[in-house]
């Protein structure tokens, strides 16, 4: 698979980490493997988690095919883009092509990425998981990855006005690798995979630097101290854009 502007993009994304004082705290980047297929599932907590939920790959060398809807595919300026990047688009409705086309890069060798919340967390903590990712994993006979983020909120999520202001603080959680197999109940193996993510998440924000966190953010979760929605109102509002975005879809095809 030919790269061009992939290689690029983080080395403008590491020039954005040094200029603006983004300090990245990172640990178990070793259990990316340096080759070889694997599934990493990742936490979605903002617009700019593609460039980050890629950087422990990108410091081991690899570079990370995200499975995203396919709505961004068919933005006049994030289509070419996430083309270029050899990403992998999701219809909503219909998920099974994006499945067989993550199939069939891992078993190119390529490593990819999966969100398995299905959209971005409005309270922060970790939505209840779709099953594919260990289904995916399991089929393909490759290490699923559990990779969570903390902070890339503050520069840009829903709901909120971007703040790409300088030094802010980005930790990643790269866990050990599952091995599901086809064998497997997925519902069994995506609740250990959500138990693992949810610890991750909880370590995260504790060790997170207190002077960036004061009790009351809106980028905090509601269980942490912070203002962010409670996981059930984030729900209902997650139900609200379905609905609205189920009404635009009627509209257009009438």
């Amino acid at each position: 698979m030919r790269d061009i502007v992939y290689p690029a993009v983080i080395a403008a994304a590491r020039t954005w980490f040094r200029l603006g004082d983004v300090k990245i705290t990172m640990t178990g980047q070793e259990h990316i493997p340096t080759s070889g297929p694997a599934l990493v599932a990742v936490n979605h907590l903002s617009f700019v988690d593609y460039v980050l939920a890629g950087y422990p790959a990108a410091e081991r060398g690899r570079l990370t095919r995200f499975m995203a809807k396919k709505e961004v595919f068919e933005h006049r300026i994030g289509g070419p883009v996430m083309r270029s990047f050899h990403h992998i688009a999701i219809d909503r409705d219909s998920g099974q092509g994006g499945m067989d086309e993550a199939r069939r890069y891992l078993d190119a060798g390529e490593l990819v990425g999966i969100f398995p919340e299905g959209t971005i967390s409005r309270s922060f903590e970790l939505q209840p998981l779709k099953t594919g990712a260990v289904r995916i994993a399991a089929a393909a006979g490759v290490p699923l990855i559990p990779v969570v983020l903390w902070g890339t909120q503050r520069f840009l999520t829903k709901g909120k006005p971007r703040d790409f202001g300088r030094h802010k603080t980005i930790s990643i959680e790269v866990g050990e690798p599952m091995h599901p197999t086809t064998e497997d109940n997925p519902n069994l193996v995506t609740a250990e995979l959500q138990r693992r993510m949810e610890a991750s998440l909880d370590r995260l924000i504790k060790g997170y630097p207190a002077d960036e966190q004061p009790a009351g953010s809106w980028w905090l979760p509601a269980s942490h101290g912070g203002s962010a929605p409670t996981p059930d109102e984030a729900a209902a509002m997650y139900a609200e854009e379905r609905r609205q975005r189920a009404q635009r879809r009627a509209k257009k095809s009438s």
